[in-house]
């Protein structure tokens, strides 16, 4: 047996029901994929899954926080125990608790650590053995453009989502010769509730819902729809960082190579966000 890309093929989703998630599991669903949809906003979940199965896909929903380690294996084996593979591990689930690093509690810490690396490890605990033995699958890490580029006022989840980027291409070249795939989304702006905090995440102190959506208007964010599309083709070609926009693959270079010129501006954006907060 070998990958399906993606007719007939089976993937879990951690945080699907919405945003990113969510757009991924309904793109998959039409792209002839069983979806399994974990999240802690469940009863969301399950309408979603509803809307899949009246167009036609094959989808269930199953309740989940990715800090439960066993509940997440649960959902892992029933998907194979009930189509006889897993082909696809989005482990997607994440949160932005945003502001200045002296603003944070000590919980803030732990809670973005837990969700989206621990999440993240957990996930690859629960599918990569499966994998290796079945000599097949497609592990898709969710990271973010704040993986790759440091993000001031978003010290936490940024070094949540580096560390993500960095277990996912680590991972990749030990899983390949297992067969395996490893890939490390890494969205720019793009339209989903994070923007304005989320459900479970925070924006900086002194910054409202409208201040952001003003804030990020000027990035012109890919709507999520349009996201899931291009990355599930990237998914489909293999590519180990997946950056969408494509427009962000040069701020990504220009880092790389002008570490300075990142700096400088860097300094400007984060001046831009303490103006927001009516701070200096």
């Amino acid at each position: 047996m070998s990958l399906r890309i993606y007719q007939n093929a089976t993937a879990v989703i951690t945080g699907a029901a919405s945003g990113i998630g969510r757009a991924l599991a309904i793109e998959l669903a039409r792209r002839g994929c069983t979806v399994v949809l974990a999240d802690r906003q469940f009863a969301l979940a399950e309408s979603i899954a509803a809307v899949i199965l009246s167009n036609g896909g094959k989808a269930w929903a199953r309740e989940l926080d990715v800090c439960d380690y066993p509940a997440l294996q649960v959902i892992v084996d029933e998907a194979v125990a009930n189509t006889g593979r897993l082909d696809y591990m989005f482990n997607n689930a994440g949160i932005g608790i945003g502001g200045l690093a002296e603003d944070y509690e000590l919980e803030d810490w732990n809670t973005t650590i837990d969700v989206n690396l621990r999440g993240v490890t957990n996930g690859i605990q629960a599918c990569y053995r499966l994998m290796v033995d079945q000599g097949y699958g497609h592990i898709v890490n969710t990271a973010s453009m704040a993986g790759l580029i440091p993000a001031a006022s978003q010290i936490a989840y940024s070094a949540t989502k580096f560390a993500v980027s960095g277990l996912s291409q680590a991972l990749r070249v030990e899983a390949e010769i297992k067969g395996v795939r490893v890939s490390a989304l890494c969205p720019g702006a793009i339209e989903t509730p994070i923007l304005t905090g989320g459900v479970y995440g925070r924006l900086p102190k002194g910054i409202t819902p409208e201040k952001a959506t003003a804030y990020w208007a000027k990035l012109h964010p890919m709507p999520v729809a349009e996201f899931a599309e291009q990355a599930l083709d990237q998914v489909a070609k293999n590519v180990p960082l997946i950056i969408l926009p494509g427009r962000w693959r040069g701020l990504y270079w220009i880092y790389r190579l002008s570490w300075d010129f990142w700096f400088n501006r860097a300094k400007k954006d984060l001046a831009r966000v303490l103006r927001l907060t009516q701070r200096r």
